[in-house]
């Protein structure tokens, strides 16, 4: 078992070394790997990424001939950045020639775009300066990671123009301490199978940081194992091997100012002496010998340290630069070590040093040759036995200015030599230019002889100009002197490429006009505009003057701003003038308003006058708008420049009110619209009237009577005009205007008629005319309908014929008090006589109103009384010709109470009762009866039965122990009687206790033969339009209904629907035709006998809906109410 849990261990230990080489393979391979797990690396990218990038390949490609850039005038640099670390990469575009925003994108690699990955770790962002003209656009990366290395593009688009550029970011990789304990905890083992399963990472609890490698450095060999468990370390062979390969630091000793040589050699039976100097001489020194500590009474090994002691201290030193001074000591012992310093800092005494020792017996000496001021300090001496110290100061030597620096002009581009002299002369200086530093250069020259020290500048710029300072080194004085540079001003106009010294700009926008410029010192410049001076402290046009050139700037330019403008430079060496021409193009002003000058249905035609000022650039074309005048909404109705002052728009809606208006087009843009035009309307005139006939002629008149256009627009129509010609004549008279045609036309009516018929008056009998209507609108008249036929002006005998409404063919029923208003049409001509017949007698015209047209006689009863009623004969007569009509005039009235209302029979809580009918009907059908009761107590009545029919009724549930009297209405389609019936004995419900003789009632045989209560009526149906035939049968047991059509059994037809509920029979014909009129028959039968009834059915052809509406509902209204009033009785 021993052995096979070796040979596991072995197998595993190879897995992971397998594994880890695999991992450092991929690593080598993968840049993004390095530092980070393999399964963090290539194979597994983070889960938000920049992308991959650019291949290395594509990458060190060199571009052959980079295209010029024609849209950014800055473009992103590369950069680099460590790992955690912002950067920020900046484009610009300028939007001088550019109307609107151009599109930017930002790549990674070839295909990647950057706008989807906007988020935490990136962001961009863009800006637009309105000043300068300048759209910025910037890629923020925030917190970088090493997977956003790589070569990046950004993309600008406008219309056809494209550019872009290419930049790479480098991301370094940050400075990481290396975790013992997680460098050497062991990872579970992956097959091939498990390589796409990341292990998730445990959760690490915060602990303090230790340095275990310290730990494991100090500890024992036999300590590892605990100390590796103790901070979580289970790779303890890699621990083992890693600590083997840490080389151990040697330990640095600080005692020994001066160690032992490695190596000694010496003869035989010789003397040797090994020689050690000490940081502290008050430490303890022990000897060894091959480890062995070797003691200090071996007489043959001498080890000790003598105790060295100085005899002669040191003494404090004071003298001036450039001298030599000698700092003297005495020890106690002869060629004794000592040690030199200066401010406790070992003074070096190498073979170019200044400081030399020197020992003569046992004084010791240092020498410092031609000392300066940094020499000054705390100098001591250090033995075995103590130190000695002493100061030395160093001054230095009083300065002496022999010639002193003077100020001087030069003219530029000549050569500028300042000089100076000074004592001691070999004390070196620095010259400054206000208060810079001054280095020698190809140019500028520093030379130092002795006592004279130089500044020469071969050949002078604006820029040497200032104050010069010499400063000796080491003192406090210093030698001035001022240089002026002089230049005469001049202005350079030819930098600007301007032809003829001519600026163009559009009005509106701000024109800045910099001008280079030159001269020492600054000339003072003065622009003017003719005899004008622009002053720097103008509020829209101003100028202002810089260092290196000078401005002129217009905020808002206007067309008074166009003229030439003079730039005048003046300085102490001279003047300049120049001539700027400054033109400002604009666009032009707006037309005067259109006029519109002629209007069709959906059409008009306009005109208008160019503009007074066409901005300085000849007038391209115009654009056209309309709009609604109540709407606000303008709509271009010309998308290609109109070159002409005249227009004509179209498809506009008639009758609505619309405005145009105008813009004028030239080179700089368009111009504000013009004023609004007057408001018009587009309409149109109607079309002909149709179907003039000749409605009535008599000897003298002809009516006529025509209908609507068939178009009559948005206009409206205003009416008709009607003109007449006698057949024969030559002019046209139409009301007081005269007009030579081939007929004479004469106006029948001077104002327009709104109907649709006229009668002409005052014509010649026998006379032949020709008619024309004419339709009348604000658009004008339209064509006029002219008859085919000329008409002869002679009456015509028509027989009378009087036409009932169909309302009035049955009785016509009113209430008592109620207005009589009867029209009744008829026909004939010449006029009929009418005249009104009641039973036979002339009607009386106290009682009756009769009023007669032409057409129709009006029969008028203010107020109806009873007496009213009756059958009214009406006579229509023309010459022999008459016709008649008879009227059913029913006036109807409240009911009287019932009569002899009295107790039959009181058993129990029931009481029968029975009356009869009123005397007084009110002249219409009793339809019912109201009962009620009331109780003797309180005499407060209750109704038991509303609408009851027969003259007999039991009340039951009444109150045993009470006393009641009843009380009974009669009604009719009236109302209720104004008073009721009271019975004169009342009823009294006995207590329990007593016995009622039931009487004995023989059962009543209620089987009977079928008979029709209601007959089939002759109808009328319209073809298309669902008709019902009903009727109304009374048996027992029920009978067995048939329809028939033509005395032929309707068995199984689709077009028919039967029905029979509580004895009311119906036949449904579904939209009828013509066919289907004839004889229909309902047959029931039963085992007592049978009965049928018959009616006759006409289907006409389809009529006005009008007529087909009114007609149903009456039919049916007057067979469901006889058919409820049959079911009743």
């Amino acid at each position: 078992m021993t052995v096979i849990a070796i040979v596991t261990i072995i197998i595993t230990a190879a897995a992971i070394v397998a594994i880890i080489a695999n991992n450092n393979a991929v690593a080598k391979h993968c840049p993004a790997s390095q530092g980070k797990t393999p399964w963090n690396s290539c194979a597994y990218p983070s889960v938000w990424s920049l992308g991959d990038g650019q291949p290395p390949e594509d990458l060190e490609k060199p571009v052959e001939n980079p295209p010029l850039s024609i849209l950014l005038i800055e473009k992103p640099l590369s950069g680099s950045i460590s790992v955690g670390g912002d950067i920020t990469f900046v484009a610009k575009v300028e939007a001088k020639d550019l109307l609107r925003k151009p599109t930017i994108k930002w790549f990674k690699g070839k295909w990647m775009d950057l706008a989807s990955k906007t988020g935490k770790h990136l962001q961009l962002k863009e800006s637009f300066d309105r000043f300068t003209k300048i759209h910025t656009f910037e890629m923020h990366i925030i917190k970088a990671k090493e997977n956003y290395a790589g070569n990046y593009r950004c993309e600008v688009t406008y219309k056809d123009k494209f550019d872009s550029c290419s930049f790479d970011l480098e991301v370094k990789e940050a400075s990481q301490s290396i975790d013992i304990r997680s460098a050497f905890k062991r990872s579970p083992i992956l097959t091939h199978r498990l390589w796409y399963l990341v292990p998730r990472e445990p959760k690490q609890e915060e602990v303090p940081e230790v340095d275990v490698w310290e730990i494991l450095r100090n500890a024992r060999p036999d300590e590892y194992e605990r100390i590796a468990f103790m901070y979580g370390i289970t790779d303890l062979r890699g621990l083992l091997r890693r600590l083997k390969k840490t080389k151990k630091e040697e330990k640095k000793s600080e005692a020994f100012a001066k160690k032992l040589e490695p190596a000694y050699q010496v003869d035989k039976g010789g003397k040797i002496r090994l020689v050690v100097d000490l940081a502290d001489p008050t430490v303890e020194l022990k000897w060894y010998k091959n480890g062995q500590e070797i003691r200090p009474n071996q007489k043959k090994h001498k080890g000790h340290c003598p105790q060295i002691i100085t005899i002669m201290k040191l003494e404090d030193v004071k003298t001036t630069v450039n001298e030599r001074i000698e700092l003297e000591c005495e020890v106690s012992e002869e060629g004794a070590q000592v040690k030199w310093l200066k401010n406790g800092v070992e003074v070096p005494t190498g073979v170019r040093s200044r400081f030399r020792t020197k020992c003569d017996g046992t004084k010791h000496i240092l020498i410092i040759d031609d000392v300066m001021r940094e020499d000054s300090g705390t100098y001591s001496l250090m033995a075995t036995g103590g130190t000695t110290q002493a100061k030395v100061q160093i001054d230095l030597k009083p300065l002496v200015i022999i010639q002193d620096l003077s100020d001087m002009t030069v003219r530029l581009g000549q050569p500028l030599k300042l000089h100076c002299e000074i004592s001691p002369g070999n004390v070196p200086g620095r010259w400054y230019r206000n208060g810079q530093l001054i280095q020698a250069s190809e140019r500028v020259t520093i030379i130092h002889r002795a006592r004279n020290h130089r500044l020469e500048i071969e050949s002078c710029t604006i820029s040497d100009a200032g104050d010069y300072t010499f400063v000796p080194e080491g003192y406090t004085q210093k030698l001035c002197a001022k240089v002026h540079i002089i230049d005469p001003p001049k202005v350079h106009l030819d930098s600007l490429n301007f032809p003829d010294n001519t600026v163009t700009i559009v009005a509106g926008n701000k024109l800045r006009l910099e001008i280079p410029i030159s001269g020492e010192p600054a000339p003072r410049v003065v622009w003017m505009k003719g005899e004008r001076v622009i002053l720097d402290t103008g509020s829209r046009v101003h100028a202002e003057t810089f260092a290196d050139h000078t401005s002129l700037t217009i905020d808002v330019t206007e067309r008074e701003d166009t003229g030439n403008y003079k730039i005048v430079l003046q300085n102490e060496a001279g003047e300049d003038t120049a001539t700027v021409k400054v033109k400002v193009v604009d666009i032009p002003d707006a037309p005067e308003a259109p006029t519109v000058t002629e209007v069709g249905g959906d059409w008009c035609s306009m005109t208008w006058n160019p503009p007074l000022y066409d901005g300085g650039s000849p007038i391209l074309g115009y654009f056209i708008e309309r709009k609604k005048k109540q709407s606000s909404r303008w709509m271009r109705l010309n998308f290609d420049l109109c070159k002409e002052t005249t227009f004509e728009p179209k498809k506009m809606i008639e009758g609505v009110p619309y405005e145009v208006r105008v813009f004028a087009v030239n080179a700089i843009g368009v111009s504000k619209p013009s004023d609004p035009s007057r408001a018009f309307v587009p309409l149109a005139v109607t079309s002909e009237p149709t179907m003039l006939v000749v409605d009535d002629v008599t000897d003298t008149t002809v009516t006529m009577k025509w209908r609507p256009p068939d178009t009559i627009g948005a206009a409206g129509l205003d009416g008709y005009m009607v003109e007449y010609c006698i057949e024969g004549s030559m002019r046209l008279i139409r009301n007081t205007d005269v007009f030579f045609r081939t007929e004479q036309k004469m106006v029948a009516n001077k104002e327009l008629t709104e109907k649709t018929k006229y009668t002409i008056t005052g014509l010649p009998t026998e006379g032949k005319i020709f008619v024309r209507v004419k339709a009348v609108n604000a658009a004008g008249e339209s064509m006029p309908r002219t008859t085919q036929h000329s008409i002869l002006v002679k009456e015509v005998v028509e027989p009378p014929k009087i036409r009932v409404p169909r309302h009035l063919k049955q009785t016509y029923i009113r209430r008592v008090g109620e207005a009589v208003n009867l029209v009744v049409p008829f026909l004939g001509k010449p006029r009929p006589k009418v005249s009104w017949l009641k039973e036979g007698q002339v009607v009386d015209p106290t009682q009756v109103s009769i009023r007669n047209t032409d057409c129709d006689s009006i029969f008028f009863i203010r107020k109806a009384e009873r007496k009213h009623s009756g059958k009214y004969e009406m006579t229509v007569q023309v010459e022999n010709h008459v016709d008649t009509a008879i009227l059913d005039i029913q006036i109807v009235d409240l009911p009287g109470p019932p009569q002899a209302v009295r107790i039959d029979e009181v058993w129990g809580v029931n009481v029968a009762l029975d009356w009869t009918p009123p005397k007084d009907s009110g002249n219409a059908p009793i339809t019912g009866y109201t009962i009620q009761k009331a109780d003797k107590k309180t005499m407060e009545w209750y109704t038991c039965v509303e609408h009851y029919h027969r003259t007999c009724i039991t009340i039951s549930d009444l109150v045993v122990g009470n006393e009641y009297f009843f009380r009974i209405y009669s009604e009719n389609m009236c109302g209720l009687s104004e008073s009721a019936t009271v019975t004169k004995d009342s009823a009294v419900i006995v207590k329990e206790g007593l016995h009622l003789k039931i009487p004995e009632y023989n059962d009543y045989d209620f089987t009977e033969a079928p008979k029709f209560t209601q007959p089939l009526v002759n109808t009328s149906a319209i073809a298309g339009y669902n008709a019902t035939l009903n009727c109304s049968v009374r048996a027992n047991p029920r009978p067995k209904i048939m329809w028939m059509k033509n005395k032929i059994i309707i068995i199984d037809d689709p077009r028919y629907r039967m029905f029979s509920n509580q004895g009311v029979c119906t036949l449904e014909i579904r939209k009828p035709s013509p066919f289907d009129g004839g004889v229909y028959t309902c047959k029931a039968i039963n085992d007592l006998g049978e009965a049928q009834v018959e009616c006759k059915l006409e289907v006409k052809g389809q009529s006005s809906d009008y007529e087909v509406k009114a007609w149903l509902p009456l039919r049916q209204s007057e067979c469901v109410r006889s058919f409820q009033v049959l079911h009743e009785h």
